[in-house]
């Protein structure tokens, strides 16, 4: 290989990079030329779901409000991984192996679980 058929690879990469961003330069440009422009005061205010704003913009949230969410997602994605492990389990030749892995993967889950219990965070008060 040469140099040259090296580099050439180089040169069509950067040219769609360029031409990606022209077209993206373009979409921006239409839009701001084709959409129509009528500020008014309402249009201006802050909008909070169809409720007008009402005190100031700081607000609070309580941690548990956070862990619920973290547990959501932990235990969500772990969710995901037992499907592809009902998929292996039905091939011939791997039923006791990823039986144990799969029992050990939600043995960890289920200590995970226990902790978050025993520590309270799962109380709603």
């Amino acid at each position: 290989m040469t140099a040259h058929g090296y580099f050439s690879t180089y040169g069509l990469v950067g040219l769609v990079l360029l031409v990606g961003a022209g077209f993206v330069a373009a979409a921006f440009s239409a839009n701001r030329l084709l959409r129509p422009d009528a500020p008014s005061v309402e249009k201006l205010m802050t909008y909070e779901c169809g409720v007008d704003p009402v005190g100031e913009g700081w607000a609070q949230t309580h941690i548990r409000y956070y862990i619920y969410a973290y547990l959501y997602v932990i235990f969500a994605v772990d969710a995901i991984y037992l499907f592809p492990w009902a998929t292996v389990f039905a091939d011939p030749g791997f039923g006791a192996t990823t039986l144990v892995e799969m029992f050990v993967f939600v043995g960890f889950l289920a200590v995970g679980l226990l902790y978050a219990w025993r520590k309270g965070v799962l109380t709603w008060t």
